[in-house]
């Protein structure tokens, strides 16, 4: 059996060897002890944070791991830069070779973790994006422990240490292509029975441990922009992968990007990974976005609304939109399609702020320690510049035009932006250039802690947040729809789906009216109406969703073929588990009434109720109906008085309670608690997006059969009062 493994033993000084030296020693205990921890998340020894390292993929023969070491909290004596590269490095491999396992680990001799560790570790692994799991230990390993090293290791061959704090990238990549070639000569003609016309699976890694915070509208809002003459304010929602536009007032009226992934297209199918700064550049009308997890620079037309890449340079960034465009993207990964094999050290890495200056584009890292300086125009690299020093002397200035805002802005105000000072070299707060912008006597900041956007007023100074409206524009988030390619790919892509409520039925095929009732939670309100775009239906099996100008102007059942209900059957062993069955909210069957519905409401009904109509025709044969919405929802105002007798720590508990209704928080309930109250808001205004899922199950008999004529089929018309409570 050949396992590999490359170990990043992270020190906190500096090394004098201009290339790694290597040298053997006997064995290495870590690997055994990783192994023998990937069975259980916490044991008398250890705990695993953000996820837990896969056992299947740890043990197989094939597998390559690679363990970054470091402190990650508990005062870490790693500056904030030194830890941000190392991180960077591990993330850049991780998305470059997704074969790898990527972890963490931490040695620490007090107790394994407490409440404060553990908020610490939250606000870190949201704001460096860190998507791989960590662990945390109090077992010792000497061979790891006493200055920067990098240990690789094959099957029974004595592990080889690469001293030097950092490590090449160009040398790790080497050493992860020659580990893999040696894998495919020893494993011969297996490795390569994979058919070359399987799209393989895109591996999208989003960070577990703040997967809660997900139903929150706003999910790490990190940068922002204004276009001045035409009021509109660019958020980066950069959690989402979205950029929300909106005018002074909150009323959203735009927004660009789907989902995670990177692909160029109209605003509504465009996607993106992590969006950060971005810049509005009035003369073209077009928007100029940093997509950071992408290393890459794209390009939005505001009036054609479509997205296109600017940086990297490819030959599918001219011709995305065409149908061969379209059918290589089901084939295969554009990221397969367009990488190079070799890694270029002048590309970008993880940007995250941009300015303007003249006819170039100045794209930095988040810690302003590296500088792209990029041709508006055509978009190719003219130099990089490195060191903190160095950067200010080509850009200062317009760094310290934005720094000089913030000074604008009330010290408190800034200290809830950052958990801690981001200042440097005597420039306050210069991580923060890309977190605000003017706008009239206006300064708005956005808080990636708070989950919230200011607006500070330099006349009055007073203080406020946005109120959002106008959410229908949104429409369905990504989080609660799954495309059929993703089921495609892997059998188990809706193993975490919640559904709230499921319903047996029993009923005569043909048209069937459906009324959904659903109370809200009695401690919060409905920030608006749930609109149309903010629902999505369903239908598999012997049933097809029928429109509302459908509904109105035809009573007639639509018939299934038995083709098709042949494959709908197939598409419902793949969406949905057998356990899924038992969600809570089931019910035995019951008899439909016959009660007519005549439309499709989506509304409130009374204070506390949302009705959602769906009408659906069936025919015999089993069928589902699955009804989703998003329900934008805050806590309901309080008076004083019972504000004050509540207190501020149970107003974060009943808004955990309701954050992840699926139950699949990676972090426990009283940490959220903690990570709410430090952010210092208002939590009656936090807005949260709760996922609404309904299932409907029918079983319809045959048609029914008039009495004169045992060949002519009756057509039944049903309707449903369907009532939920979450």
């Amino acid at each position: 059996m050949i396992t590999c493994a490359i170990l990043l033993a992270v020190s906190f000084r500096f090394s004098t060897m201009s290339k790694p030296k290597k040298e053997s020693f006997p064995r290495l205990d870590l690997l055994s002890f990783i192994q023998s921890t990937v069975n259980k998340h916490e044991g008398p020894s250890h705990i695993w944070l953000n996820g837990i390292l896969s056992q299947k993929n740890i043990l197989k023969k094939e597998g390559i791991t690679l363990v970054l070491v470091a402190e990650f909290f508990r005062g870490s004596s790693l500056t904030q830069h030194e830890l941000f590269v190392m991180l960077n490095k591990v993330k850049f491999l991780q998305q470059r070779y997704p074969f790898i396992q990527v972890m963490g680990y931490q040695y620490t001799t007090s107790a394994l973790l407490s409440k404060d560790d553990y908020t610490h570790l939250l606000q870190r692994v949201m704001k460096e994006y860190i998507s791989f799991p960590i662990l945390l230990s109090n077992k010792n390993f000497p061979t790891i422990v006493g200055g920067s090293c990098c240990i690789i290791f094959s099957g029974s061959k004595s592990p080889i240490m690469y001293h030097a704090r950092e490590v090449d990238q160009v040398n790790l990549e080497n050493v992860i292509k020659d580990l893999k070639a040696q894998q495919r000569k020893t494993l011969g003609f297996a490795q390569n029975m994979n058919s070359p016309w399987q799209k393989p699976l895109e591996v999208l890694n989003e960070p577990y441990l703040c997967i809660s915070l997900q139903n929150l509208f706003l999910y790490f809002p990190g940068c922002i922009s204004v276009d001045q003459s035409g009021d509109h304010i660019y958020i980066s929602d950069s959690h989402h992968h979205r950029i929300i536009v909106f005018d002074a007032h909150g009323g959203i009226q735009d927004f660009i990007g789907s989902s995670p992934g990177f692909e160029d297209g109209d605003f509504e199918s465009a996607k993106f990974m992590r969006p950060a700064a971005s810049f509005y550049h009035a003369d073209e009308g077009c928007l100029y976005i940093v997509d950071s997890e992408n290393h890459a620079i794209r390009r939005a037309d505001m009036e054609r609304r479509t997205v296109e890449t600017i940086y990297p340079a490819t030959i599918s960034n001219k011709d995305s939109s065409s149908l061969w465009s379209w059918i290589l993207g089901k084939l295969w990964s554009k990221k397969d399609q367009e990488g190079s094999d070799e890694f270029s050290p002048k590309s970008l890495l993880f940007p995250w702020h941009m300015l303007k200056c003249q006819n170039d584009l100045l794209v930095l890292d988040f810690n302003l320690q590296t500088l792209w300086v990029m041709d508006l125009a055509s978009g190719t690299l003219k130099e990089i510049v490195r060191g903190f020093s160095n950067i200010m002397e080509i850009c200062g200035h317009t760094i310290m035009e934005k720094s000089n805002i913030l000074k604008q802005v009330p010290d408190g105000l800034l200290k809830r932006v950052v958990h801690t000072s981001c200042s440097l070299e005597g420039v306050p707060y210069a991580a923060l250039i890309s977190s605000i912008a003017t706008l009239q006597d206006d300064v708005i900041v956005c808080n990636p802690v708070g989950q919230e956007v200011f607006k500070f007023d330099r006349k009055s100074g007073t203080l406020s947040t946005f109120q959002f409206s106008n959410f229908s524009i949104l429409g369905l988030p990504y989080w609660l729809s799954f495309p059929m390619e993703r089921v495609c790919s892997t059998h188990d892509t809706l193993s975490e789906l919640h559904v709230d409520h499921t319903e047996h039925f029993t009923l005569l095929p043909g048209r069937v009216d459906i009324l959904l009732s659903i109370d809200i939670p009695h401690s919060f309100d409905l920030v608006e109406p749930l609109s149309e775009s903010c629902t999505w239906r369903q239908a598999r099996g012997a049933a097809t969703v029928v429109s509302e100008e459908e509904a109105e102007s035809s009573s007639t059942s639509e018939k299934v073929s038995a083709a098709q209900q042949w494959y709908d059957e197939l598409d419902h062993h793949t969406f949905w588990a057998p356990e899924k069955e038992r969600n809570k909210g089931q019910s035995s069957s019951t008899e439909s009434s016959i009660d007519m519905i005549s439309s499709r409401p989506s509304k409130v009904e009374s204070e506390g109720k949302v009705r959602i109509g769906c009408c659906v025709n069936t025919s015999p044969g089993t069928s589902e109906i699955m009804v989703s919405a998003a329900l934008y929802m805050k806590l309901r105002k309080k008076s004083a008085d019972s504000r004050m007798e509540s207190g501020e720590h149970h107003t974060a508990k009943m808004i955990v309670d309701h954050l992840d209704p699926a139950g699949r928080m990676g972090v426990r309930k009283d940490v959220l608690v903690s990570y709410l109250l430090a952010s210092h808001r208002d939590l009656e205004s936090l807005i949260l997006c709760r996922p609404l899922h309904v299932m409907l199950k029918f079983d319809c008999p045959n048609h029914p059969t008039s009495e004169d004529n045992s060949k002519e089929i009756v057509v039944t018309q049903s309707s449903l009062n369907v009532n939920v409570s979450l």
